[in-house]
């Protein structure tokens, strides 16, 4: 039973205030006053936005969530993916290999049973009625979700969402950045629906962004979750209205950007401005843009992206995003040395 859509992301956080007026009033989220799937553990506030839903919770008794609040600070601790049949995608999860964390339970409407992740992730498998659309931020969707692993994990964790889940890898890249460097995979689920980014360091070169994450928030986790938009120009603009701060584009970036994608010529000088990253795939073009660290003392963020036909991304962007983190951890370091 191979789940096919995101249905809600829940964030962990011993500051949930600050994290909830972030995401409504930096990113145009619409509060709600209940989450839908409570934890006895936890208290929670429901965010929602087009297709989107975070679900922010704080620790209010020893639990998981605690835990996880002491182990990373904060961060995204549940993907839960939509599935036709709870019950029978949490078998067909645990007979293929996963961990289980929680038999499937009735919440309401809905069915929900809960396996193990990467690291401290977990995947809800949640089968619930769809719902329309809600919100009226420009954020339409989650676009795909981005891991930091440890070295060695990369492996076993692209077999472990291709055996548990039936997710094919679609994009495998590897990135030197001066005396660092990175590999990745990108899985996706057969619907298309869900993607995601899976990152370990190259323990052979130099410490780089990626092993800064994984000491920062205490092993594999989210490093970011890409949203998609319909016209990014005028989504970061409004974002910025709103105190949305971006990462900077990597130095000298657009002076080649003509030769790599001719289609956004006559856009250049605007993408410069608003520090849009563009690339293209087999398929189209696809522009992105990344928020600066959510939590001041974090390595989590959000990104922008939206695609003109493309599937999945493109090798000058996958650099592009990992020079521009870089650029910011280093500014961050000589201004706290």
């Amino acid at each position: 039973m191979t789940p096919h859509a995101i249905d809600h992301l829940e964030l962990f956080t011993g500051e949930p205030a600050r994290l909830t007026a972030y995401l409504r009033d930096g990113l145009g989220f619409a509060e709600h006053a209940d989450a839908p799937f409570p934890g006895e553990d936890r208290t929670s506030v429901l965010l929602t936005q087009g297709r989107i839903e975070l679900v922010v919770s704080a620790p209010r008794q020893r639990g998981r969530a605690a835990a996880f609040v002491a182990r990373h600070g904060e961060g995204v601790a549940d993907i839960a993916l939509r599935v036709a049949d709870a019950e029978a995608a949490f078998d067909s999860a645990v007979a293929r290999g996963a961990r289980p964390v929680r038999e499937p339970t009735t919440f309401g409407q809905a069915v929900i049973g809960v396996v193990a992740g990467p690291g401290d992730i977990v995947h809800s498998l949640v089968e619930r009625p769809e719902r329309e659309p809600s919100g009226a931020g420009p954020l339409r969707l989650v676009d795909h979700v981005a891991m930091c692993l440890p070295a060695g994990m990369l492996a076993p964790s692209t077999r472990f969402y291709r055996d548990v889940f039936g997710f094919d890898t679609i994009f495998e890249e590897k990135i030197e950045i001066g005396d660092q460097g990175m590999d990745s995979k990108v899985v996706q689920s057969p619907s298309g629906g869900i993607t995601f980014t899976l990152i370990e360091p190259d323990i052979a070169r130099a410490p780089g962004q990626i092993d800064a994450f994984l000491d920062r928030h205490g092993g594999a986790g989210v490093q970011h979750v890409a949203l998609m938009t319909e016209d990014i120009v005028s989504s970061v603009a409004e974002l910025e209205g709103r105190d949305v701060e971006f990462l900077s584009a990597p130095l000298r970036y657009y002076d080649t950007l003509a030769e790599r994608v001719t289609t956004v010529t006559d856009r250049i000088q605007v993408l410069r401005e608003r520090n849009v990253l563009v690339d293209r795939d087999h398929w189209g073009v696809l522009l992105q843009i990344f928020t600066k660290p959510v939590h001041p003392a974090g390595a989590f963020f959000f990104e922008l992206i939206e695609r003109r036909q493309a599937r999945t991304f493109g090798s000058g962007n996958v650099r592009a995003l990992y020079e521009a983190v870089e650029q910011e951890r280093r500014a961050s370091l000589a201004a706290n040395p």
